[in-house]
């Protein structure tokens, strides 16, 4: 079944390069089906060198209403929003933009709020736990305010920039108030570990952790979002771990994007706990 285009239906992108195996217009396209919208998303493929030119004439448009922004964009977009929500500013990138009728851009980012969601729906709560996040990229600097945000005692962050990883840690501690430091990427002793790293999309990557130095009990989250189970997950269940794949997370995004176009949307069999999101 195709949405009806017409000369009043309303535009919505997903900018990024590549593109090929991109779901987030089926989704999008489903949901404005189902809830009888006149709007349709299509991919926009956008090479780097070419991202200001593509901003130059989606900014002629005025029927585009929003874009989703996946790599390798997500950082380089901020310079072309004109405002930024408080998770876009925390982690200095932009994966949803709002295109507001008097032409204004906001901008924010759905990885951070889309993990806790995650983590909670599968009854793995960062609140009041000790956790190590590993990576402190894009991904890696939205989940450490959302999990402080949540109410973590203490957050160590590792990164293979130990530079990085200081400056997020003591950017996280200021604006949360939570316990953030840098630190090794030693386990022992978390009752949470979040893989925020690419390690794991590839057979001969080297583990982000030590699985033999998780506690049984604890529970990993392995935020790649694959159809096989990674070998993060696969050890860390074998330790006798709590484990958790990137697929939570994928639909705590989805739900978090969503609502910032102005969509009512929740995941099959999900509810959320956090109020703004209700």
């Amino acid at each position: 079944m195709q949405p009806h285009i017409s000369g009043t239906t309303r535009l919505y992108g997903l900018v990024g390069d590549p593109l090929s195996a991109a779901k987030s217009p089926q989704l999008l396209n489903r949901l404005f089906i189902e809830q009888r919208v006149d709007a349709v998303c299509v991919p926009f493929w956008v090479k780097a060198d070419n991202l200001s030119a593509f901003v130059s004439g989606a900014r002629a448009m005025s029927n585009l209403s929003g874009m989703l922004v996946t790599m390798p964009h997500k950082q380089r977009m901020l310079a072309f929003v004109d405002e930024l929500d408080s998770t876009a500013r925390q982690a200095g990138a932009v994966n949803v933009i709002r295109c507001e009728d008097d032409g204004r851009w906001v901008g924010a980012i759905s990885d951070g709020v889309g993990c806790v969601l995650g983590m909670q729906w599968e009854g793995n709560h960062p609140a009041n736990k000790s956790v190590l996040l590993v990576g402190a990229g894009g991904a890696g600097r939205a989940i450490a305010f959302a999990v402080a945000s949540a109410g973590a005692s203490k957050l160590t962050i590792s990164d293979v920039d130990e530079h990085r990883a200081k400056e997020l840690a003591t950017s996280v501690s200021a604006e949360t108030g939570c316990t953030a430091r840098s630190g090794p990427s030693d386990p022992q002793g978390f009752e949470v570990v979040i893989n925020a790293t690419p390690l794991g999309m590839k057979a001969n990557d080297a583990m982000p952790v030590d699985p033999q130095r998780l506690a049984p009990g604890a529970v990993v989250v392995d935020i790649i979002n694959s159809a096989e189970t990674t070998p993060l997950l696969q050890a860390a269940q074998a330790r006798g771990c709590r484990v958790q794949d990137g697929g939570p997370m994928h639909q705590g995004q989805a739900l978090y994007a969503l609502r910032f176009l102005g969509f009512d949307y929740r995941p099959d069999g999900r509810s959320t706990r956090d109020g703004s999101l209700k």
